[in-house]
């Protein structure tokens, strides 16, 4: 029996769909979260499915035929989970939450320390670092030369997680 192993594939941009197609082509199991998106246009309200996770399908294939998920030139990149266990149980939780048919958004991980970029309202642009992960309403923008730091109440939602 061969070896298989997990993947995280990061698709090219609205290439998720096409993706999982091939995958179920090839007959690889795979996980693509989708939402349920409601939009109106002027008087018509149109109802889509769209990825939870934009740019992101999960795959498991064995190990010899990895070249396979190439094949359609879909991909940016693919990479091998490495904690399996965690994984499975993480994406087990996350077909849940999406089966509940509740309301949900993704927000990025905010921890102490980590660098940000204001992606709305006034301060649009400005970079800074989250003070309190617990309450993830305030970043620090840091005057080094001071040695000081600017504490601002920002939305979550206006926050974007730098790498």
């Amino acid at each position: 029996m061969s070896e298989h192993y997990w993947l995280v594939c990061h698709t090219k941009p609205r290439c998720e769909k096409k993706f999982a197609a091939l995958m179920a082509a090839e007959k690889f199991e795979h996980y693509l979260a989708l939402v349920v998106s409601v939009r109106r246009y002027g008087p018509q309200t149109k109802k889509f499915n769209k990825p939870l996770f934009p740019g992101y399908v999960f795959a498991r294939l064995p190990v010899e035929l990895k070249s396979r998920i190439y094949q359609q030139d879909l991909l940016a990149r693919a990479i091998i989970v490495v904690d399996e266990a965690t994984f499975l149980r993480q994406l087990a939780d996350v077909k849940a939450i999406v089966a509940s048919g509740l309301q949900l958004t993704v927000m990025p991980l905010l921890t102490k320390g980590r660098r940000v970029k204001i992606v709305g309202g006034p301060l649009h642009g400005l970079e800074g670092f989250v003070d309190d992960p617990s309450n993830p309403q305030g970043i620090v923008l840091s005057v080094d030369v001071l040695r000081q730091g600017l504490h601002v109440k920002m939305p979550a939602e206006n926050l974007r997680v730098l790498p």
